[in-house]
């Protein structure tokens, strides 16, 4: 591929996302999101032969029976946490890194943990190419989360659970947030948990699509 090649395609992913981010504005009010949605080159974050669909609002395969996240839903979840850029945050299935990326504008500090080796060592790269110097990746063990870098001002999981697990809610500062999707395989609820000082406030945010959180607290198998 030549330059001018090269150039026509930047130029193309460009438009691309620019449209993405105009629907997004439809729904999403939080400026400083759409800013990183409108940076952040999702093409990088999806296989090769995937990338012409990148800006389609919708999941995509990223291999091991994992996906990208639909758009909208990543930005609606972004937005729920009302980061400010002072926060450090954890992101749970990781996968390919693109939240970890709009995370890592969005906020000071980001810990990421991905359950996949595989998808692990590819975000760990994709993410130092993009020159996300913020974020960390960690690899999943038995225990939900990483407790070892929390409390968190806020928490973020691309992937089910069939309840709010209680040792995702011991990792919140007080203030902190909580968005993760809640119910069966087959479909979701967008959960909102709140720590404010008078206790832990619970809010349903809509119906929503992910694939299971797998282990301690969440699906087995």
């Amino acid at each position: 591929m030549t330059n001018g090649d090269e150039r026509a395609v930047e130029s193309s992913f460009e438009a691309a996302r620019a449209l993405m981010v105009q629907s997004l504005r439809r729904a999403i009010t939080d400026e400083r999101v759409l800013t990183a949605m409108g940076v952040v080159p999702r093409e990088q974050f999806v296989l090769p032969e995937r990338r012409a669909e990148a800006y389609d609002d919708r999941a995509l395969p990223i291999g091991h029976g994992q996906t990208i996240s639909q758009p909208l839903m990543v930005a609606i979840m972004l937005q729920e946490l009302a980061l400010q850029g002072t926060e450090r945050v954890l992101d749970i299935g990781t996968g390919s890194g693109y939240q970890a990326a709009l995370l890592s504008r969005l906020a000071a500090t980001v810990a990421g943990v991905e359950l996949v080796p595989e998808l692990t060592e590819r975000a760990r790269r994709t993410l130092r190419e993009q020159g996300c110097e913020n974020v960390t990746v960690h690899q999943a063990g038995s225990e939900l989360g990483w407790p070892q870098e929390g409390p968190y001002d806020a928490i973020v999981v691309a992937a089910a659970a069939p309840r709010v697990p209680q040792s995702l809610v011991a990792q919140l500062a007080p203030g902190g947030r909580l968005a993760i999707p809640v119910g069966a395989r087959a479909g979701q609820e967008l959960i909102v948990v709140e720590n404010r000082p008078e206790g832990l406030t619970v809010t349903r945010k809509g119906r929503c699509g992910f694939v299971p959180l797998v282990g301690r607290e969440a699906f087995t198998g």
